[in-house]
């Protein structure tokens, strides 16, 4: 059966995207990704009226410009699982015009806003790491555009997840608003270190009228509507995965799933 939720990537050489997810296309109202293969030489011109965007370098070296602003060369890493990345903040209204200088891989989150910040270059010293999790839950985690920095709706973060670890573990989930949880729609797209390889994402609410375990192979990309998202990495091949995230409050807040309490103290 075809999930609802799993979407393919296009590989095909005359595929304008690798993914297109618009919140029309997802049924749903904020959250929107692209993401893109560039050859060098290739230009990239583009410019929202009412959508912040977030430009996420998965791979390769770009010259970038963003309204006014010279951003230069920017990009150190070959593939996604080479360190801290490379991101633009870009606000409604302000023209992106980017150039690949290699084989680039670029993810574009987006979602709406009124225009009230500057862009902004993140680079790879600007992005927090975290190391969350013990034993096989540890994974390592980067924020790329977390609440305590400038933004209207978006949250972005990459995590790397060892082969034979769990990763947004416990079970846990951000669909209400209210009762120290935050309503956020979420989109994964997800990396394997190898090629052949595969990991599993299950999305599922309490009452399980949404059930969904899915086999995610190397660029596959994720929808979470609602419900808990919990990821596995098979031994041998390491996870990496890009969430973007917004809602009508642009805050991170979850719960877990019950059953699940005692993973979660001390």
């Amino acid at each position: 059966m075809t999930s609802r939720l799993l979407v393919k990537p296009d590989l095909s050489p005359t595929a304008a995207h690798v993914h297109r997810v618009t919140p029309e296309s997802a049924g749903w109202r904020y959250v929107g990704l692209e993401v893109l293969d560039l050859a060098p030489g290739q230009t990239l011109t583009r410019e929202l009226p009412d959508r912040e965007q977030c430009l996420v370098l998965l791979s390769g070296t770009v010259t970038l410009r963003v309204a006014e602003e010279d951003f230069g060369a920017i990009g150190a890493r070959e593939t996604p699982f080479g360190g801290k990345p490379f991101a633009v903040y870009v606000p409604p209204r302000a023209q992106v015009r980017l150039t690949a200088q290699s084989h680039c891989e670029l993810a574009v989150g987006s979602a709406p806003a009124e225009g009230r910040f500057r862009p902004r270059l993140i680079r790879p010293g600007d992005v927090k790491e975290e190391v969350r999790g013990t034993g096989t839950n540890t994974r390592y985690v980067y924020d790329v555009l977390p609440e305590s920095t400038e933004g209207e709706s978006l949250l972005v973060v990459e995590v790397r997840t060892p082969g034979g670890h769990w990763s947004s573990y416990p079970p846990h989930k951000h669909d209400r608003a209210g009762g120290g949880e935050s309503q956020l729609e979420e989109i994964y797209y997800h990396r394997l270190s190898r090629p052949g390889g595969f990991a599993f994402q299950r999305v599922y609410t309490d009452d399980r009228s949404l059930d969904e375990t899915m086999a995610v192979e190397d660029r596959d990309l994720v929808l979470v509507p609602r419900g808990h998202h919990p990821v596995s990495a098979p031994h041998g091949f390491d996870l990496y995965y890009l969430n973007v995230m917004a809602g009508p409050v642009r805050r991170w807040r979850i719960s877990y799933a019950p059953g699940y309490e005692f993973l979660t103290r001390g």
